[in-house]
């Protein structure tokens, strides 16, 4: 999808998921909204409040924030100002976020959107804090959100070997050593994925490294 272009809408038994790209970085927001409450929570308020106020409409419980870098939060001062929403990040990246964080996770948190709850999977490597939110769908496969850690074709950007090979540890363990093929990815920059398509490529971001 493009910055700019109509949002996409993907309808789950529960939950519903409106994905917008936003920003000169092509950042990508995920609205969650549970269908028996209608209750929302927002993943990443990247780059440019009016568009991402404009997909929540008037009520917003909570936003989530992957991690640190300033192109996935630089709305959310705005946003929170809007909508009164509450913040969360993960506990090591908070101190980067300059707007407070009202709820910081740990791995295997889980963070309510109405009756749907996600489970926080902390990765180290893109950043000390960043996190995953996993959607275990009871009538479906399960959806994974996860901001710069993973995207089609590889791993986030890493800054040495030794954050490369966190994030790689972390990715295999606690997301293509536990979720099934089926799992469907959602970045925080560019088109979705599928574990399924990633998993055989693995031997060859570790080949190539950081």
């Amino acid at each position: 999808m493009k910055v700019g272009g109509p949002p996409d809408v993907r309808e789950l038994a529960h939950l519903m998921i409106t994905k917008v790209a936003v920003g000169p970085m092509d950042n990508n927001a995920y609205l969650l909204r549970c269908r028996a409450t209608d209750e929302q929570l927002l993943i990443d308020a990247a780059a440019d409040a009016p568009t991402l106020l404009e997909t929540v409409g008037d009520r917003l419980a909570t936003v989530v924030t992957t991690h640190r870098h300033r192109d996935h939060w630089s709305a959310l001062a705005d946003v929170v100002a809007a909508t009164g929403a509450r913040t969360a990040a993960g506990r090591h990246d908070t101190e980067g976020i300059a707007v407070p964080t009202d709820l910081p996770l740990d791995d295997g948190d889980t963070v309510r959107v109405g009756d749907v709850r996600l489970t926080v999977r902390h990765l180290i490597g893109h950043t000390p804090g960043a996190i995953v939110l996993v959607y275990d769908d009871p009538q479906g496969h399960p959806h994974l959100f996860t901001g710069d850690c993973l995207f089609p074709g590889g791993p986030g950007r890493t800054a040495n070997p030794g954050d490369f090979a966190s994030l790689m540890d972390g990715l295999e363990e606690k997301v293509f050593g536990v979720l099934p093929d089926e799992t469907w990815i959602y970045p925080g920059h560019g088109n979705d994925t599928t574990l399924g398509v990633e998993r055989p490529r693995i031997p060859e971001w570790r080949d190539r490294g950081w």
